[in-house]
């Protein structure tokens, strides 16, 4: 698929090398425009809506953090292209497709583009669509630990699970169980059914997923008509069981 994108780079020669590179070697991406500083970027991208913004993270008066801050609900990917290796965590957790080094080697540039080719694809495949998980039908049993025992609860029963602090909501059908476990004991015990983490709050059970919607991370709709949202990084691996 062909990607459209914005450059948001405070010093020309690095936009023109990033510019050249991406029309020599990374076929299907249409830049859109260019932004010497954070205030130009943020009108741009609001403007024209890319898929993917290469944001250089030092700028004048301000850096690219300040501008990602003010897109909150942003739908394109992010890649940094920046001269220093310590942004490395503050851009994982602000969610960046890939971070580039300068000067930008040409296959890790490749991988990048591809990389945002891949989510895109796969988002506008199944961006509003009626969803099939394919045969990853959730069968086997559970225990929930209870004050006095435990139950059996079917896997396939449940629709998804609720971080509530220490506790944890068992969704089905009819009925919730509030079970003194933390979400990721849950999610090791369901590790091997087809259960994704999309959220600090949620695990899913993708065979009950029925729509996907896309943004920042989107969201998604299960068959019972629940819509959860879909934090920004867990957005690949929930994508990752649909083909």
């Amino acid at each position: 698929m062909d990607l459209t994108a914005i450059l948001v780079e405070d010093e020309a020669n690095s936009r023109e090398i990033l510019r050249n590179y991406l029309a020599k070697y990374c076929q299907g991406v249409k830049l859109l425009g260019e932004a010497s500083n954070i205030d130009e970027g943020l009108e741009l991208i609001k403007k024209n809506e890319p898929d993917l913004v290469f944001l250089d993270v030092e700028m004048p008066f301000g850096n690219a953090f300040d501008l990602l801050d003010k897109l909150p609900d942003r739908t394109f990917e992010t890649v940094f292209v920046t001269a220093y290796n310590h942004y490395a965590m503050d851009a994982l957790n602000s969610h960046a497709a890939y971070y580039l080094m300068k000067p930008i080697n040409i296959d890790e540039l490749i991988k990048a583009v591809d990389y945002v080719k891949e989510i895109k694809e796969k988002e506008n495949a199944l961006e509003g669509r009626v969803l099939s998980a394919g045969p990853i039908k959730a069968e086997g049993k559970i225990t929930l630990p209870q004050q006095d025992g435990f139950q059996v609860l079917e896997v396939g029963d449940i629709y998804f699970c609720k971080a509530d602090d220490n506790y944890t909501e068992i969704y089905l059908e009819h009925k919730k169980i509030l079970v003194s476990k933390t979400l990721k004991y849950f999610e090791d015990a369901l590790s091997s059914y087809a259960f994704a983490r999309i959220h600090k709050s949620y695990l899913v059970n993708v065979a009950e997923v029925v729509k996907y919607k896309k943004g920042k991370g989107g969201s998604v709709v299960l068959s019972n008509g629940k819509e959860l949202s879909v934090s920004a990084s867990k957005k690949a691996t929930l994508l990752s069981y649909f083909k």
